[in-house]
């Protein structure tokens, strides 16, 4: 790493080839990656990741500063990219993780990271957020690597954004956006897309910028239309910004409705007392691993952030033969931009209606400790904190013991497994058991075979305590619920009265 500094200001290369490896290596170990000869059985075929890999963007194209249409609607198109990010408080090493982060999200864009660069600043700077000289040598070291945009660690605002590009002369994107560009590649259910579509519009409508014509005012509302009209009308960019927010009410509406088929099928899951666990986490702990491996559910894993958008839900059973649902949410990031949360919250109801959380952590991540307060802090924002927690320290195999050691003794109510190879996972199956709630009325009950539907409605809903076939019916001991307890009832035998 090499360094340049003023009296007041110091500014850090961040350099392509860090021993420590301090980019999305660090971030995404080789050693943990899916592999298809390791993991087929586990994880499925996996024919999401040769759809996901046909359509990677083509290196050598431009990205132009100039748009062709009236008005910029920005597309992302990355393809060799400078990093900047502002230090304002921690540590240089805590700089330089957010910073690798930032190489990690833009290598899953598509992006081919050239170079990076962190300033030491109090705060960013209002105008050009590193300050006019700062800008001026970030533009020198575009223009040394032929970069054609740069990415921000931070979310600028329009001015930020604008005054930065008059200085570099290529494109200047900030983390909000390049997260939406990984969210928008990666949905695939019709919720999934609505929900990118409306966060998008969300960051969209203050940064939308008038070219030429787009600027000037269309006819006032005069009666007759012609010699009659008066007032000044509506700009072109005006109009657009109408346009956004009427699309932006219909999405909002759509995915209400969809929200409401998903609360039918919660309602059905509690009507037959199904306990729920969802699984929630940094993106790239591990969560779709571990998925398949309580599961055998098939989700896409791979060796990216964001990799699984859209959540699912999976029936498993406890090792003492009681059935929940498992479900993995999408993954949640450091500075998560709000309106993300806002427009994933439907989705993110899944953890806050559980009954359990495994709290996925990457055991080999340089940082596990900042990974457990980011996805609180998202959790807290979903109103998820009564909700019982596990944590779960994944990749045991690959991680530092003593990091492990630190981590399990802090954390008190946490496990270390190996989605991987295995390790911890029956562990973690009986800790789930001893954790979901039980039915708390217990019951013993002579079920006649014509009613065998209450028998099999004791091993869904309830516990089977003992079991056994007589004469006269089914004797059955369980714990179950209130209702199913009160249909029992008139089959108490008489030596339990």
């Amino acid at each position: 790493m090499t360094s340049s500094s003023s009296s007041s200001q110091a500014t850090k290369r961040f350099a392509h080839n860090d021993p420590e490896g301090l980019r999305a290596d660090a971030l995404m170990e080789e050693d943990v990656a899916w592999s298809h000869e390791i993991d087929t059985e586990r994880d499925g075929e996996q024919f999401d990741r040769s759809e996901r890999a046909a359509l990677r963007r083509v290196a050598g194209l431009s990205t132009e500063l100039e748009d062709v249409t009236e008005v910029e609607y920005r597309q992302l198109r990355l393809e060799r990219v400078v990093l900047v990010g502002v230090w304002t408080s921690g540590t240089v090493r805590d700089a330089e993780n957010s910073l690798a982060e930032l190489a990690a999200l833009a290598e899953t864009a598509g992006a081919l990271v050239l170079d990076g660069v962190i300033q030491r600043r109090d705060k960013p700077d209002a105008a050009t957020y590193i300050g006019s000289g700062k800008a001026n040598e970030l533009r020198d070291i575009v223009l040394e690597t032929g970069a054609d945009t740069v990415i921000c660690d931070g979310e600028l605002s329009p001015g930020q954004l604008i005054h930065l590009e008059d200085v570099v002369k290529v494109k200047v994107i900030d983390r909000t956006a390049l997260i939406l560009d990984i969210f928008a590649q990666h949905a695939k259910s019709r919720e999934g897309k609505a929900q990118v579509a409306l966060a998008q519009m969300q960051y969209m409508l203050p940064r939308l910028r008038g070219w030429g014509q787009s600027l000037s005012r269309q006819m006032g509302g005069g009666k007759g239309g012609g010699l009659a009209t008066r007032g000044p009308g509506e700009t072109k960019i005006e109009t657009d910004r109408r346009r956004i927010r009427e699309k932006m009410a219909k999405m909002r509406r759509e995915i209400a409705d969809m929200k409401t088929g998903r609360e039918i099928k919660r309602q059905e899951r509690r009507r037959n007392k199904v306990p729920s666990v969802a699984i929630a986490g940094y993106t790239n702990a591990g969560k779709s691993s571990l998925l398949n491996r309580l599961t055998g559910a098939g989700v896409l894993v791979e060796n990216a952030l964001f990799a699984t958008l859209d959540p699912t839900v999976r029936r498993a059973e406890t090792p003492s033969g009681r059935l929940y649902t498992l479900a993995d949410t999408v993954g949640f990031v450091r500075h998560l931009p709000h309106h993300l949360v806002e427009a994933f919250r439907s989705t993110m109801e899944e953890v806050g209606d559980s009954d359990l959380i495994l709290h996925v952590v990457d055991g080999s991540h340089p940082d596990p400790e900042e990974q457990l307060a980011a996805v609180r802090e998202v959790i807290r924002d979903v109103g998820a904190t009564d909700v019982p927690e596990i944590v779960v320290v994944n990749k045991a195999d690959a991680a530092d013991p003593l990091v492990l050691q630190r981590l399990l003794r802090v954390e008190k109510h946490s496990i270390a497994v190996s989605a991987r190879t295995g390790r911890g996972i029956a562990e973690l199956l009986a800790l789930i058991d001893d954790e979901l709630p039980r039915p708390s009325v217990e019951v013993e009950a002579l079920v006649p075979y014509t009613h065998g539907k209450l028998v099999a409605r004791a091993h869904t809903e309830g516990e089977v305590i003992s079991e056994e076939h007589t004469a006269e019916g089914t004797l059955l001991k369980a714990r179950v619920h209130e209702e199913l307890a009160a249909d029992l009832a008139p089959y108490t035998p008489a030596s339990a009265l």
